[in-house]
């Protein structure tokens, strides 16, 4: 591995993932979701919990910050920043791709795993491989990697579109079922399936439905697309800039793929969503179609990047949105709105219209 071009690799989707350009507004499907107002909400607002369950272990609220970055100088900060605030709150976390952690054999890096874990003792963080490495990865090295974060669970991140356009890319997933399978079986904790802004479909879903996996994260289209960020990083011209703006649009919607994970999915395996989530409201909707807990990505680098209190300040407001949606349509909890989704949202008919005709 060359370490300055990884290095410079990583802080370009950091910048490239700012840009609204590689945003895929509006795909996500989110505004067609409209919750059911209730005028006359039998509980007050401050009854209203946010409490919830990640893969056993019970937090403040259903929310997490979806693995952003590592390996380069500017990392440790921005995580550093981000694990206290999840810690505070009551958030989980994921942290960037440990790629670089697997690979040098455990030397250390820049990261500096060990010291961010010590200073969040108490914070449900996630590590973070891709497929590709995973293929040929050793169980012990897997978990080597996630021991020096103390993870409460592995990310395995699905990113092919992404390794297809990106020039340094390893598009290799020949064999990934049966790593996944491996790991599954070995490793010991919780297992999460991510996309990274492409979704799922229902076919791949039932494909993996059979797997002992703790959660997938559906990390719908609607949000960063790593598609567009490799063609901005590619040379002008070049097969891959040109192949990124035919695949500009290219995914599953995260809407989409939430349904698809109520139909295909069994009760033990937990829906995550993200892709596109910029509100509490946003949040709400995806809880009342069938989704565990809520994720957020750029929104979540952009506050952090403008300070500890700003990212705290844009953290409570989600919260809140959050609150006031359940409250508004008489809910107490997520789970609550969860479970009654057909009568406060309406069921989608064939036509793709919902029963309220909203």
């Amino acid at each position: 591995m060359d370490l300055r071009q990884f290095e410079e690799r990583k802080l370009d989707h950091i910048r490239y993932s700012l840009d609204e350009a590689h945003q895929a507004v509006g795909l996500s499907e989110l505004d067609a979701v409209r919750l059911v107002h209730e005028a006359l909400p039998d509980l007050d607002f401050d009854e209203v919990s946010l409490r919830t369950d990640c893969l056993g272990i019970s937090l403040e609220t259903p929310f997490y910050i979806a693995g952003m970055t590592a390996g380069h100088e500017q990392a440790f900060q921005m995580n550093r920043t981000l694990a206290l605030a999840c810690q505070e709150r009551g958030w989980a976390m994921g942290v960037g791709s440990q790629r670089r952690d697997l690979e040098r054999g455990g030397a250390v890096g820049l990261d500096s795993w060990t010291e961010l874990r010590a200073q969040v003792p108490n914070l449900v963080l996630f590590a973070n491989l891709g497929i590709s490495q995973v293929i040929h990865a050793s169980s012990q090295e897997i978990l080597r990697v996630v021991d020096g974060l103390k993870a409460q669970a592995l990310v395995i991140h699905l990113n092919g579109l992404q390794e297809v356009l990106q020039p340094e890319g390893t598009p290799h997933f020949r064999g990934s079922f049966r790593a996944i399978e491996r790991i599954v079986s070995e490793l010991g904790i919780p297992v999460v399936l991510k996309e990274t802004g492409c979704g799922f479909s229902e076919a791949t879903l039932r494909r993996l439905s059979g797997l002992q996996l703790g959660a997938i994260d559906l990390s719908g289209l609607g949000g960063t697309h790593w598609g567009r960020i490799e063609g901005a990083r590619a040379a002008s011209g070049s097969i891959q800039s040109q192949a990124a703006a035919t695949f500009a649009t290219w995914g599953e919607s995260t809407v989409s793929s939430v349904r698809a994970a109520v139909c295909a999915l069994p009760d033990s395996v937990e829906i995550w969503a993200s892709g596109g989530v910029r509100s509490g409201l946003d949040a709400a909707k995806l809880l009342a179609l069938g989704a565990h807990r809520v994720g957020f990505a750029k929104p979540a680098l952009e506050a952090a990047l403008a300070g500890e209190q700003a990212l705290r300040t844009w953290m409570g407001a989600r919260e809140f949105e959050l609150k006031t949606a359940l409250f508004c349509t008489g809910a107490a909890t997520g789970q609550e709105l969860r479970q009654t989704a057909v009568r406060r949202v309406g069921r989608l008919s064939a036509e793709g219209e919902d029963d309220h005709g909203n």
